[in-house]
Order: structure tokens, then sequence, then C-alpha cells
């Protein structure tokens, strides 16, 4: 392959948002406003679970490692992005980029497993409540965790250190507002043949696989249900599958269009609103979908509450 005129990159500037010059503190509000609710939802719930001994539970202990995963992978972009729209020159540093790639995939695969095993939790204490203790056994759920963990190291590691084998040419300029592997691919000089194998072959496992596995289980949490029949229960089975579904299908839709099965006609307008929805929108509705609408939240936050003002009139 012949190489067209390399150069040692220090650093990528990012374009970032197609947004007005008389827009950018508009939407930077907007966007700064987005990312606090998604950072405090996310922490609100951590802690919440954290300090109530009632929320000690498997689906609990998945959900509070889920709200950190989110938080994490907002803040592997969002941070840069606003500083990006203050800035006149913005740039990210050669090694920025690929640390950047490396925490958004890891925190990315994460929560993408996490989401696997909560609907997995969800399956068996729906389909099988008189056994839900002895199967989701405190080993088991430590396990599912920690293999979440462990298999989103060697992914994001991978395709980081392909990513740091290519070389790339005067061409420094990322038309988006982090380093998005598929668009830094498109700005190497070198062959990117390894690098484009991994993201076929691991897509499939990695992202196709749990999204099928999740939408198995809320099939098979539905069909069950509707073998007992209850309005009230057929209507909450479709209020909380449904919800979760909906953010469920806006992430994984998203990134499978996006990497898995990317348009020839797809702009580079298009590709990063898509983007924003599962970088940023997913992130922030996840605490409202799984937690802050649910029952044994809202309790265990009113008991922290009147708990603290107990403390307080002691």
């Amino acid at each position: 392959m012949t190489r067209r005129n390399q150069t040692v990159i220090s650093q990528f500037l990012l374009l970032g948002l197609p947004i007005p010059p008389e827009q950018q503190h508009l939407f930077y509000v907007l966007f700064l406003a987005m990312y606090l609710t998604t950072v405090l939802g996310n922490l609100l719930i951590i802690i919440l679970i954290l300090l109530d001994s009632h929320l000690h539970t498997p689906m609990y202990l998945f959900l509070s490692n889920l709200s950190f995963a989110d938080f994490c992978f907002s803040s592997v972009t969002m941070p840069k992005l606003l500083q990006n729209l203050q800035s006149q020159v913005p740039s990210i540093p050669y090694s920025g980029c690929l640390s950047q790639i490396y925490f958004f995939l890891y925190f990315g695969d994460l929560g993408n497993f996490l989401l696997v095993v909560m609907a997995y939790d969800r399956y068996v204490a729906i389909c099988f409540p008189l056994h839900y203790t002895n199967i989701m056994s405190p080993k088991l759920c430590m396990s599912l965790v920690v293999l979440s963990w462990v298999l989103t190291t060697f992914h994001a590691m991978l395709h980081t250190l392909l990513m740091a084998r290519l070389s790339f040419c005067e061409d420094n300029v990322i038309p988006h507002y982090f380093c998005d592997m598929s668009t830094l691919l498109k700005l190497a000089c070198s062959d990117t043949h390894d690098n484009e194998l991994a993201i076929f072959i691991l897509g499939g496992p990695i992202v196709v696989l749990p999204f099928l596995l999740i939408i198995v289980s809320y099939a098979r949490i539905v069909f069950s249900i509707f073998k007992v029949p209850s309005s009230h229960g057929i209507h909450k089975a479709f209020s909380t599958c449904g919800s979760h579904l909906s953010v469920v299908s806006l992430f994984y839709g998203t990134v499978i269009g996006l990497y898995l099965c990317p348009s020839a006609n797809n702009s580079t307008v298009k590709e990063i609103v898509m983007s924003l929805m599962y970088t940023m929108v997913t992130p922030m509705l996840n605490p409202f979908i799984y937690s802050l609408r649910n029952r044994d939240i809202k309790e265990a936050l009113e008991r922290v509450i009147f708990k603290k003002q107990i403390t307080s009139f002691l």
C-alpha cells in the first residue's frame, strides 16, 4: 500500500458539533444541564444503594454498577465537548485521544454487559420467583459483575492497541466531538484491515448478542405474565418492559447503525447526532428509567432524608 506523506501527529483537532457561533452558548448551557443531570442522577442512585441496607440485593448491586458505568461513560466525552465549545482551538493530544478511545470502549462495554445481567436478573425474579434466591446467589452475582469488568478490559485494550499501531498523515482534523474510532480509521494512512476485522468479528459477541439476549429475556417475562392474566400485572409489565426496552433500543440501535451496519448515505451531521443519542441521552435517561421511578429507590430516599433529619435534631 502506498503511503501518503506521513508525519508524527502530536494532537488532533476536534471540529465538534456543527453549531453556528451565535448558538454555541445556548448549546453549552443545554449540554451542561444534561451532563449535570446525568452525574447527579447516577451518583444519587449509587449513594442511596450504599447507604440503605434494604437495597443490598442483586438487582441493586447491578444497578449501582450500571450507574457508575453511565457516569464514567458520559464523563469520557462530555467534559471535553463542553471545554471545546468554549475554546478557540478545540484540540486533543494524541495520547489523550487514545485514552479517550480506551475508556469510551471500556465503560460503554461495561454498561452493555450490565444491561444483559440486569435483564437476566429480572427474568429470574419474574419467571422463577420461588427459586430466585438460590439462582441469584451472592457468588453468582459477584461473578457476573467481575466478569463484566474483566471482559471489557480485554476488548477496550485490544482496540486501543490496534489504534496505536496506525500511522496518521498531515490531516489531523476529526469531524466529530470526540475521538470516534471509525472516524479515526478514515484519517489513518496505514493499513486499517486488522482494526476493521476486529470491529466486525467482535461486534457480534460484544454488541449484537447482548442485545438479542435482552430482547429474549423481556419477551420471556411478558410471556410469563400473560400466563397468569391480571390487568394490573400486564399493565405494570408493559410499563416497565416498554420503558426499559425503549432505552435499550436507543442505545443498541444507534451503536449497531453506526459501527456494525454503517450506511454510505450517513452524513457527518447524522453520525454526530446518532452518537449524541448513546453518549449523552441514554446515560441521562437510565437513572429515571431504572431507578427514580422505582418504589424501592423512592422509599430509600425518604428513609435517608428522614434519618438525616432525625440526626440533625439530636
